[in-house]
């Protein structure tokens, strides 16, 4: 299978390639940074802001499938700069163009922020509404998930959105490039300096990275042989946790008491969220494996062995 993957050099899209390579798919990568963990990935060094629907990347064709990861993250820097919630609607929108010149069909990466900060013992697809949007970013992410619903109505696209959450793991830790709260509050607890957490109350649903990677194969895989047209579903393990209670399975896996300072959330933050992960089972035979504590102990022992490797 020939895969396509925007976003190519983060960290899903690093995981994903590689697995994808590892059953012998032919994968290229399309990012507008060379990827830093690993050489085995063919990139395509590209600003997605720009147009790429004549390209031609692959020597035998058009990819089977479209993996589209490639945005502007981080909900509270894009509420500090909106343009760059902007240039996710263009760069998805660039995308669409190209799989609609080659007819090949999409899976968009979006975020559990599409369904706003309400209070739901979990949350199913159909929760999704434009007016509990709370930042630039969850704009741009519901705005990508339109454009494409409209591209299957026009130009009968297939596709899979994956709702996905809080993803962590391998490939996650690159802090001088972009906090995110697992790597960073490890750093923090391990060298006994104070960490900020920011809403005590937040609940948040962790995925670990190898059971997001499992089930955007199996939608891949569902997607190509046609058994799924169009579908939306989050992907995520399903449970929730608060923050605090992250530090405190960090703590106890390095036997350190982390040092807590609450402040309030950031605007533009969702502070609740549990995944109801039922579609993504039903038609995927998505199984999260890995639950946070466990998922916790493997980032941490793959932290002491790049440190370890670092220093010999």
């Amino acid at each position: 299978m020939r895969v396509l993957i925007t976003g190519s050099s983060g960290q899903i899209g690093s995981n994903l390639a590689l697995r994808c390579l590892a059953r012998e798919d032919e994968v290229i990568g399309i990012d507008n940074r060379e990827n830093s963990w690993t050489e085995h990935i063919d990139t395509v060094i590209w600003d997605l802001r720009t147009s790429f629907a004549e390209q031609h990347f692959f020597a035998q064709g058009p990819p089977d499938v479209v993996v589209h990861l490639a945005a502007n993250a981080k909900v509270h820097e894009l509420v500090i700069d909106p343009a760059r919630a902007l240039d996710n609607i263009t760069i998805t929108f660039n995308v669409l163009e190209y799989c609609r010149a080659h007819h090949v069909p999409i899976i968009f990466s979006s975020s559990r922020e599409v369904y706003g900060d309400v209070y739901r013992e979990s949350t199913a697809e159909e929760a999704a509404d434009y007016s509990q949007v709370t930042s630039a970013y969850t704009a741009s992410k519901l705005s990508g998930e339109a454009l494409i619903f409209s591209y299957h109505k026009c130009y009968h696209l297939p596709y899979i959105v994956f709702r996905l959450s809080n993803v962590y793991g391998r490939f996650d830790n690159d802090l001088a490039r972009m906090e995110r709260v697992i790597p960073l509050f490890i750093e923090r607890i391990d060298n006994e300096q104070p960490i900020t957490v920011f809403g005590d109350a937040k609940v948040l649903d962790f995925t670990y990275i190898d059971d997001c990677v499992a089930g955007i194969l199996s939608g891949i895989e569902q997607l190509h042989a046609g058994r799924i047209e169009h579908a939306v579903m989050n992907l995520a393990y399903g449970q929730g946790h608060s923050l605090v209670s992250l530090a405190q399975y960090i703590g106890q896996a390095l036997e350190k008491v982390p040092n807590l300072q609450i402040q309030p959330a950031q605007v533009g933050e969702i502070t609740r969220y549990v995944a109801n992960i039922s579609r993504a089972r039903n038609l995927l035979g998505y199984a999260p494996k890995t639950a946070l504590p466990e998922g916790i102990k493997q980032v941490i022992a793959d932290r002491k062995q790049r440190l370890t490797s670092k220093a010999v």
